[in-house]
């Protein structure tokens, strides 16, 4: 998942930059309003993470601008103050989530997880790639029409592999993605929910989707996901 970074403090933001991305965020960081405000209209991010206190352009205003364009994207705003009118005036603007510096990155981290697991009104529709469909409302799949039963596990590591359609996926990301857990290389978890997956997605099937790049991970591969 790709997440925008706005904070104007250089070791805040390399701070929260190294600990996304280890948790296997895709992470783009911006210094200042304007920037932040230029990527947040131009580009498509799943969240949004936007420090109140900006230079040229402040916090407030990038968050109030981004409402105005009609973007649904959610947005954690981090705040300097614990003052009831702060947070007020940050949901009022439509934030989704604020949290207070200093930060803890184990509880930014959570807030993180949480606000993507609510998810986007969009989101709430199918992921297709072949013949392969993936509804997420109804928490069905199907393949060239065959109904497909996977438990809940399954259905989130296929959703993981959908979404990041085309992307080699190291095992540390699965893990920490549909897991919440640090990868142990002793472990096999990953590898025996992949083989499972595989049992009820590929191997009924001709055409094979889910691959393993040796010495680095899992891949889904075909044509492009709606």
């Amino acid at each position: 998942m790709k997440i925008l970074l706005v904070e104007e403090d250089s070791k805040t933001a390399a701070y929260l930059n190294q600990g996304l991305s280890e948790a296997g965020f895709c992470v783009d960081l911006r210094g200042d309003g304007n920037q932040g405000l230029h990527s947040a209209l131009t580009q498509a991010y799943d969240l949004v993470v936007l420090d109140a206190v900006l230079p040229d352009l402040d916090g407030w205003a990038v968050l109030k601008a981004i409402r105005r364009a009609g973007r649904d994207v959610p947005i954690m705003l981090l705040v300097a103050r614990d003052l009831v009118d702060d947070r007020v005036k940050g949901l009022e603007l439509g934030a989704d989530d604020y949290l207070l510096k200093p930060i803890v990155f184990s509880e930014f981290l959570a807030r993180v997880r949480s606000l993507l697991r609510r998810g986007k009104p969009g989101d709430a529709g199918t992921m297709r790639v072949g013949d392969l469909e993936l509804d997420l409302l109804r928490r069905r799949v199907t393949r060239s029409g065959i109904r497909i039963d996977l438990t809940a596990r399954e259905f989130s590591l296929l959703e993981l592999l959908l979404r990041r359609h085309g992307e080699v996926l190291p095992r540390s990301l699965i893990a920490s993605q549909v897991w919440d857990m640090n990868f142990d290389s002793d472990t096999n978890v990953v590898d025996v929910a992949v083989c499972r997956l595989r049992s009820k997605i590929d191997d009924p099937f001709d055409i094979k989707i889910i691959r393993t790049v040796r010495g680095m991970g899992y891949v889904l591969e075909g044509p492009e996901c709606n």
